[in-house]
């Protein structure tokens, strides 16, 4: 019963249903996990062995009287520090949010718990959610288990580092710029960013958030195994009343042709050899699975769909962040604004609508394309894993990394689905392609996602390097 942390979440809850082993042992084997290689990651920041334990007890007991038990019963998982979580800190990675309690669960932390998880603990995350490397001033850094020397991705790297490790078989994560995606291709494992309204979210402690981030950032699951992010994502998409942007909409939609457009450098930008050849590897894996697919020499607009996310964007940390970022002083977040705000002039309330407006037009055409090619397969990011925290070593350093992650930054604005599917390795270094789909269709992104991993070595749990 000791390597029960290697089982995927699908197979544990099985077993678990079916008392052949019991939710207090899993958890026991997660937890024992943790202690053994956190202290080289830093992935999670915080944890209750004892709180964890009870929750798995209540799991075993509810199965011991007949009773009905959610979909992920007894499964370890954890939950991102930017989230709340009842009786616990959402700190944001912020020294100035080190105290600020949650009162109650977040919508998606109630989901996660009515479905029977065990939280195993809260995971890392860089200061304000901001970098795709995680590092910040409270909690130190989190390290890649693959190779210390590359990010572990961000924000959610310590969400996808825990994954990677075998501490639990599912991590919570966000996503408002590849905040899911880019952390699963770094650690060499699967998440998905699932249609905006798909999964129910909002944090008690804060303020509602500004229109950019209402349309762009979501919640959703990173995993090892595509089985496990479909299990997930049905127990973190059910409804709650408190989030007015929730969607009731089917896990599975209508039938729809196995056809696929492949797409090596979308807008014309720069792609490593090594991500063009995982591209086509995966292409060549749909094939084989039944799947017609398609090169095509562009997709609609990404370019211009980024700008517009990082006007939105910056347009609410520009209006309330300020007087914080200074409060806070972590030296990572001041760099990255700075950045950020040099490349993007502030706008005025007629650049604010017309981004908006634009964003209809934007969302059309793909929404048109994706009616041809149910599936777009397009790299995650156009180079392998980052040399850790070299975005913030120069300005003209963090631009070179902005424009590799255009397929990252693109995608938010436009509230469509996507999903990171690691294929293999490249030396040490993870690769992996994305997956973009139509809205509310990721159960075609799954369905695209399983074939491709059959066609390759599945992902495992590794030690850290």
């Amino acid at each position: 019963m000791t390597d029960l942390w290697r089982l995927s979440a699908t197979e544990l809850a099985a077993l678990i249903r079916a008392r052949q082993v019991s939710a207090e042992e899993a958890t026991q084997s997660a937890l024992a996990r943790l202690d053994a290689v956190n202290p080289r990651l830093n992935a999670v920041i915080a944890h209750d062995a004892a709180q964890a334990l009870a929750a798995a007890g209540a799991v075993d007991a509810a199965i011991a009287r007949g009773e009905a038990v959610g979909p992920l019963a007894g499964v370890p998982v954890t939950v991102k520090v930017n989230v709340d979580q009842e009786g616990w800190a959402t700190t944001n990675g912020l020294r100035i949010q080190q105290d600020l309690l949650a009162r109650q669960d977040s919508p998606v932390v109630a989901n996660l718990k009515k479905a029977g998880a065990v939280i195993l603990g809260r995971t890392n995350t860089p200061a304000f959610s901001l970098r795709w490397f995680t590092r910040n001033s409270l909690h130190g850094a989190t390290v890649n288990p693959r190779d210390p020397s590359i990010t572990p991705g961000g924000s959610s790297g310590g969400a996808a580092a825990a994954v990677a490790a075998g501490i639990g078989a599912i991590g919570h994560g966000t996503d408002i710029g590849g905040s899911i995606r880019y952390p699963a291709y770094a650690c060499g494992v699967h998440g998905l960013r699932p249609t905006l309204g798909r999964i129910p979210a909002w944090n008690p402690t804060g303020p509602d958030r500004a229109i950019g981030a209402q349309l762009m950032a979501v919640s959703g699951p990173i995993a090892r195994t595509i089985g496990d992010l479909r299990l997930s994502l049905a127990a973190m998409s059910q409804p709650d009343a408190r989030d007015p942007w929730w969607v009731p909409a089917p896990l599975e939609g209508p039938a729809f042709p196995k056809r696929a457009a492949l797409c090596l450098a979308p807008d014309g930008m720069a792609v490593q050899p090594e991500v063009v050849a995982a591209l086509r590897d995966a292409a060549k894996r749909l094939e084989a699975a039944g799947w017609a697919v398609e090169e095509v020499p562009n997709t609609p607009p990404l370019q211009a769909s980024a700008d517009l996310q990082l006007l939105l964007w910056l347009a609410e940390s520009r209006r309330a962040g300020p007087a914080a970022r200074e409060r806070e002083g972590d030296p990572d977040a001041l760099a990255i604004f700075g950045y950020m705000e040099r490349l993007c002039p502030a706008p005025t309330l007629f650049d604010f609508q017309d981004a908006l407006q634009t964003r209809l037009t934007l969302l059309r055409d793909w929404l048109l394309f994706l009616e041809r090619y149910p599936v777009i397969l397009m790299p995650v990011s156009g180079e392998l894993p980052f040399r850790d925290h070299s975005d913030v070593e120069s300005f003209e350093g963090f631009r070179r990394i902005l424009a590799a992650q255009l397929p990252q930054v693109g995608l938010p604005l436009l509230g469509l689905p996507g999903l990171a599917v690691t294929t293999g390795l490249v030396g040490r270094l993870p690769v992996g392609v994305q997956l973009v789909g139509g809205r509310y269709r990721e159960d075609v992104l799954l369905a695209a996602g399983e074939a491709i991993e059959a066609g390759g070595v599945p992902a495992a749990p590794v030690d850290p390097a």
